[in-house]
C-alpha cells in the first residue's frame, strides 16, 4: 500500500461581507439621510450640485472594507430636508459637522466631489480640529472659471428652463448631451453625459430644484465661481490633502488642481487620462486605488491652536 500526501489547495482569503445601513437623523428640526458601512477610521463622502449620496455607490464598499464611510445627502438634496434658508458653503459645513457629533464621531478624513469638494475645504477652514485628510475630486472652489451649463443657473429664467428640461426623459437627455459633445466638444465631457442626464432628470422635484439654483446662486454668477479657497488654503498646508481630477473635465479646469497644489505642502496629485467631471462614477478602479493609497500611506492631521495661530497669520 502506498501513502500519497493529500495535495493542498490554495486558499484565497474571502473579501469582507460590507452592510450598508441606510438612515436619517435629526438634527434640531431636520432630518439628514445618509449610507454608512465598515469600520475603521471614518471617511466622510460629500457630493456635488444637484446630486446626492448614490454617487458614492460604485466605489463605497471597496472604501468600506477597511474604513468607517459616511455618505450623507446634503440638506435639500436627496432624501435630506432643505437648509431653514442659508444654502451656503459654511453651512453646509456645518450641517456636516453636526452629523458627525451625532453619529458620535469626533472627527473624518473628508473626500468631496466638486460643490461637495468646496464644502469639504469650508470643512477644513472652520472645523481644523475635526479634519483628519482632505480629498479633492474634480473640486470646486479652487478658481474661478467654470462651464457655461452652470452659469446660466444664475440668469434670469433659470428656473423654468431647468424645470422643463428636468422632465425629458433621461435616456433622452442623455442621448441628447452625447450629441452635443459631438459638436461642441468643450461643452461636456462625453463620458459625463449620463451623470448629468440622472442629475438634471432629479431637479423634476421642485424642492431639489430650489436647492440647485439657491446653491449656485450662492457660489456662481455669470462670470463663473464666485467663492474661492486659493487665499487661504495655504493654511492647510499640514494636512494631508490628496488632488484628483481627469484631464477631459470640460466642467472645472484641470488647471485649477494644478496651480492649487502648488500652493500646498506635498500634496497627492492624480490625474486621470481621458476622464471627465465625475472620475468617481467613469474611472472608479482608479479613484479608488489612489484613495486607498493616501489613507494607508497619509496620516491623520493633529490640530493644535499654536500651529494653527501660526499657518492663519503667515497666510
Amino acid at each position: 500500500m502506498s501513502w500519497t500526501e493529500p495535495s493542498r489547495r490554495r486558499l484565497t482569503p474571502t473579501p469582507p461581507v460590507i452592510v450598508r445601513t441606510e438612515g436619517r437623523v435629526r438634527i434640531g428640526r431636520r432630518y439628514v439621510a445618509y449610507t454608512t458601512a465598515g469600520q475603521g477610521e471614518p471617511l466622510l463622502l460629500v457630493h456635488g450640485l444637484g446630486s446626492t449620496r448614490r454617487t458614492w455607490n460604485g466605489i463605497l464598499d471597496s472604501l468600506a472594507a477597511t474604513h468607517t464611510v459616511i455618505a450623507p445627502d446634503l440638506p435639500g438634496h436627496g432624501e435630506s430636508d432643505p437648509p431653514a434658508g442659508d444654502y451656503s458653503l459654511g453651512a453646509y459645513a456645518v450641517g456636516l459637522r453636526n452629523l458627525l457629533i451625532s453619529l458620535g464621531l469626533r472627527s473624518a478624513t473628508l473626500v468631496g466631489h466638486s460643490l461637495g469638494g468646496g464644502v469639504a475645504l469650508q470643512f477644513a477652514f472652520q472645523f481644523p480640529e475635526r479634519t483628519e485628510r482632505l480629498a479633492l475630486i474634480g473640486s470646486g472652489g479652487l478658481g474661478p472659471q467654470l462651464t457655461p451649463m452652470l452659469r446660466f443657473a444664475t440668469l434670469p429664467g433659470a428656473k423654468t428652463v431647468v424645470g422643463v428640461l428636468a422632465r425629458f426623459p433621461e435616456p433622452f437627455t442623455r442621448g441628447f448631451l452625447r450629441s452635443v459633445t459631438k459638436v461642441v466638444p468643450a461643452f461636456l465631457a462625453r463620458p459625463d453625459a449620463g451623470p448629468v442626464a440622472e442629475d438634471l432628470h432629479r431637479l423634476t422635484d421642485a424642492g431639489q430644484r430650489r436647492t440647485f439654483l439657491r446653491t449656485a446662486r450662492n457660489v456662481i454668477d455669470w462670470r463663473g465661481q464666485t467663492v474661492s479657497a486659493t487665499e487661504t488654503i495655504a493654511v492647510l498646508t499640514d494636512l494631508p490633502v490628496l488632488l484628483a481630477w481627469g484631464t477631459d473635465d470640460r466642467v472645472i479646469p484641470p488647471r485649477h488642481h494644478r496651480a492649487v497644489a502648488g500652493l500646498l505642502t506635498g500634496p497627492e496629485l492624480v490625474e486621470i487620462a481621458g476622464a471627465g467631471h465625475y472620475p468617481h462614477l467613469t474611472a472608479s478602479a482608479e479613484i479608488v486605488a489612489a484613495l486607498l493609497k493616501f489613507l494607508a500611506t497619509t496620516e491623520p492631521f493633529e490640530y493644535t491652536e499654536a500651529r494653527w495661530r501660526q499657518l492663519l497669520t503667515a497666510a
